[in-house]
């Protein structure tokens, strides 16, 4: 019976939120809403920028339209969609901020990757046709 119990604990560990299925926990929590005007602390920017804690991120796997200067009313719409949708899912439960890569862009916003139990959140907005993979530019979301 001894030998079954690290085994159960790590079975209901993987059950639980916020712990990956590796047993790792995503320690990351906070509530998000859009930001506004006014100092910025924990908010959503758009739908691959926030800030957490203070701190500036910008998604560095995928690109979604822009809200801030659209290029035409499609992109607003659809960047309105993918903020709307990336605040739900900060706010779904814990998560991870990961170094990919560089840790900052030529802004100055830390780049991570934002995943849930091991799960990008970038890689769910593209798969609901809310964002495109990081190809290092902008796409024209018009075309």
């Amino acid at each position: 019976m001894k030998t079954l119990l690290p085994v159960l604990s790590l079975a209901l560990l993987s059950l639980q939120p916020g712990i990956s299925h590796a047993g790792a926990v995503d320690p990351e929590r906070a509530s998000f809403a859009q930001c506004g005007v006014g100092k910025r602390i924990t908010c959503v920017v758009d739908g691959d920028t926030f800030w957490y804690e203070g701190a500036k991120i910008r998604m560095a796997d995928i690109n979604t339209p822009e809200t801030s200067g659209p290029s035409c009313a499609a992109e607003a719409v659809l960047g309105a969609r993918a903020t709307r949708r990336l605040t739900q899912l900060l706010n779904d439960g814990p998560f991870t901020l990961e170094v990919r890569g560089r840790e900052t862009d030529r802004f100055g916003r830390a780049l991570r990757v934002v995943t849930r139990q091991g799960k990008s959140l970038g890689a769910i907005l593209e798969a609901e046709g809310l964002a495109e993979y990081w190809k290092g530019r902008r796409s024209d979301w018009c075309a």
